[in-house]
Parts: structure tokens; C-alpha cells; sequence
């Protein structure tokens, strides 16, 4: 391991990941592991690249160096980035599993027991049944999710790490309630979005914001379309900053007009989940007993709102096509288990189908600490609520001059 002091985090971070690997490792009988997906790649040695639609892997022998299979490309990010000193790069025209398989050779790994993410995104069915046919003296075994066992709880420097994604994530999201009027787009309160988040320090997240108003807020997972936000309408956001590939997330609502008398029951029901989480949210609680809290209080209403989907995820390190660490951790019913210092989880009360026609939604990052849980922000929950514009929406203004 090259030792460097230009990585996102120090060398003993890096050591005692790929020491609880090899110990991971160890119990399981694995002289080798395979580790394909992003995320892990970045966990374990910093390395990341947007061009991870290559095959891309990091070998971990149970006692010799680490070595790297990347597109030939790729291979400076291993360089610049890493402390790995060993690569075996292949060309455009190469064959990567052929790689993969030649250098589990050459490093005396053709007769041994070796570990691979066989439910990893990045290594997909055909590369794995290419691996079966091709390593055949040593023996293949599934091993997903050995590097996410550490991953599951974040040291104090992730921590610190989240907090500057925090910080992203704040001014991104206090930017675009900002910027809801009626008579501007969706665009527009995007553009507000983005711009304040990056000029806060945030780099790239593995997802844009969710900006949609009015009926669109009923579509799962829409994003801005143009729209243009007309008085009387509210606007859902979801923002999920990022640093360093780490993400935090929040959700927040805007209402042009008045706060109708359902609107506000939602905003109060949705405040209340998120101070009885936090108040009993700690170390020994159960993921089951999270969702609980947060389940019954949501589903507690008169105004037709349902909570749709799970009640948290597990957030950290993040790629594109998602900022959540779900498949890690969910708050899902019947899920018994324990919760405990450093998760950090992205809280969502949110409330589905207000009225028939609106959701709306307040969230939060939560960091499980020794004695309870802490929030990554300090930004206002309750709704912003905006007087309606005079001036007529910019959509009518368009068809005026057409029709001119």
C-alpha cells in the first residue's frame, strides 16, 4: 500500500478498511475477493471514475498487495487517486474478464477460494458466466456484501466528510425555496438548486433534485420538466448534496398562497414523525421500531395521505443512478436490526396523495450517535409559504405572443 497524504481521507482510514476486509474475509474461508461495485471501490481505496460502465475491479488477497483491473483509460485515476500500486489494465479491444482471470493467475490465485459481488450492478450475468467458464481450478463464491458490512456504520471522519455534503445540501435546498413564485419553472428553481450547491462546495451527486409542482408532485421520482408554477400550487423538493461522493439528503415544500387547513395537518403530522424519531432514534433500537414511529404517525391522518414506500434509508457513498445506500439498510416493518453508532440514515415522513392530488414531504439526515441521534442541518421544516405573484405566469405570457 502506497502511503499518501492527497486522499480524501488519511492513510489509517484506508488500513483499517481493508484490515476488517481481510478479517471479513478471513471468517468466511476466502483467500481472495472480487470487488466490482463503485461504491466499494471508492470505500476501500478512494478510487472513483464516471466511467464505471467498464468493468472495473480491485483484488484483495487474504495476505498479498491489492492490484487493480481497469480500462486502459482508467487506469490514471488508480494512479492519482489511490493507494494501490499494482494495475493490470486492458485495452478498448481487450477482453477484461480475460484480464481478470490472467491476473488471478499470475498473482497465485488459479487454485484458490475466491469471493465475488455476484449481486453487484457493475458485473453483470454474462462477465460472471464468462468468470464461471474460464477460472476453473480454484473455486467462485458469492460475496456480496462483505465490504457493505463496514460500510454500514461511518467513522468519525465520514462523518466530518457528510457534514461539508451537509452543507451543500442546505444551500442548494434554502436556494430553491428561494426561488418558488408563481410564474417561474421548474427550470428555474433547479438552476437555483444546483448553482448553490456547487458554489457551497458541492461536487456531482449520483442524483440531480427532484423538483416538481403542482399535479406533478403525484408522479414518483419526476424531476423538472419546464412546468411552470401557477398561484395557488405548492412545489416538492428533494435535495441530495454531495461530497467527495458522500451524500446527505432533505425534503422540503413551498405553497403559493395560502396554507390550506390539509396542507398544514400534513405539515404538522410530518414535523411530529420527525421529533418522535429523533427523540428515541439511538443505539439498541431496531430498524423495524424506527419505521414504526415514523409509519404510525403518517398514516395517522383524515386527509387521505399514505406513506408509500419505506420510512429511511441508509445514506453515505453514492453513484449514479442513486444517492441512497438502501440495499445496505431500509426503516422497513419486520426488519430486526440494531441500530447502531455512526448509520447515518436519510429520514423520509413524506405524505403521499394530500387531497387526492398533492404530496408533500419533510426530511432529514440523522446520524446515530452513542446516546441518540443528531441532524446533519439546521434548516426551518415548516412549509414556505409564498404570497401569489400579480404578474400572470410566464406560460400565459408565451401564448399571448403567439396568438399576437
Amino acid at each position: 500500500m502506497k502511503r499518501r497524504e492527497d486522499m480524501t481521507f488519511p492513510p489509517e482510514e484506508y488500513e483499517r478498511r481493508l484490515t476488517e476486509l481481510r478479517q471479513r474475509m478471513e471468517r468466511r474461508l476466502l483467500d481472495a475477493v472480487v470487488i466490482t461495485d463503485p461504491e466499494n471501490l471508492m470505500y476501500l481505496t478512494d478510487y472513483q471514475t464516471t466511467g464505471y460502465s467498464f468493468f472495473q475491479a480491485l483484488v484483495v488477497p487474504l495476505e498479498s498487495e491489492p492490484f487493480m483491473i481497469t480500462r486502459a483509460m482508467e487506469e490514471s485515476n488508480v494512479i492519482e487517486r489511490t493507494w494501490v500500486e499494482l494495475t493490470r489494465p486492458y485495452p478498448d479491444t481487450g477482453d477484461a474478464i480475460q484480464q481478470l482471470v490472467t491476473s488471478l493467475n499470475e498473482f497465485g490465485l488459479a487454485t484458490k477460494r475466491v469471493g465475488y459481488e455476484r449481486n453487484s450492478y457493475f458485473f453483470p450475468a454474462y462477465q460472471q458466466d464468462r468468470i464461471h467458464t474460464s477460472f476453473t481450478r480454484g473455486t467462485l463464491m458469492d460475496c456480496f456484501g462483505i465490504v457493505e458490512e463496514g460500510r454500514r456504520r461511518k467513522s468519525p471522519a465520514e462523518i466530518e466528510i457528510m457534514q461539508r455534503a451537509a452543507v451543500a445540501t442546505q444551500a442548494g435546498m434554502t436556494a430553491g425555496l428561494q426561488a418558488v413564485e408563481a410564474g417561474v419553472t421548474e427550470n428555474d428553481i433547479a438552476a437555483a438548486i444546483t448553482s448553490a450547491m456547487f458554489r457551497a462546495g458541492g461536487e456531482h451527486p449520483a442524483v440531480l433534485p427532484y423538483v416538481t409542482s403542482g399535479p406533478r408532485t403525484m408522479i414518483g421520482h419526476a424531476t423538472w420538466e419546464g412546468r411552470t408554477v401557477q398561484p395557488g400550487e405548492h412545489v416538492f423538493l428533494e435535495v441530495g448534496g454531495c461530497y467527495r461522493r458522500y451524500h446527505t439528503a432533505m425534503m422540503r415544500t413551498a405553497v403559493v398562497g395560502e396554507l390550506s387547513d390539509s396542507m398544514a395537518q400534513a405539515q404538522d403530522r410530518m414535523k411530529l414523525a420527525l421529533a418522535e424519531l429523533r427523540s428515541a432514534m439511538g443505539p439498541g433500537m431496531t430498524v423495524s421500531d424506527a419505521d414504526g414511529i415514523v409509519r404510525h404517525i403518517i398514516t395517522d391522518n383524515n386527509i387521505g395521505a399514505k406513506l408509500v414506500t419505506r420510512s429511511g434509508y441508509s445514506i453515505g457513498i453514492a453513484f449514479p443512478p442513486s444517492w441512497d445506500e438502501g440495499y445496505i439498510l431500509s426503516l422497513n416493518p419486520g426488519d430486526y436490526t440494531v441500530l447502531e453508532e455512526g448509520m447515518t440514515f436519510h429520514v423520509l415522513p413524506w405524505m403521499w396523495g394530500v387531497d387526492g392530488d398533492k404530496t408533500v414531504g419533510i426530511s432529514d439526515t440523522l446520524r446515530i450517535t452513542a446516546d441518540g441521534c443528531a441532524s446533519f442541518f439546521d434548516l426551518a421544516e415548516d412549509f414556505t409559504v409564498k404570497g401569489e405573484m400579480a404578474t400572470a405566469p410566464l406560460l400565459s405570457a408565451v401564448e399571448t405572443v403567439g396568438e399576437g
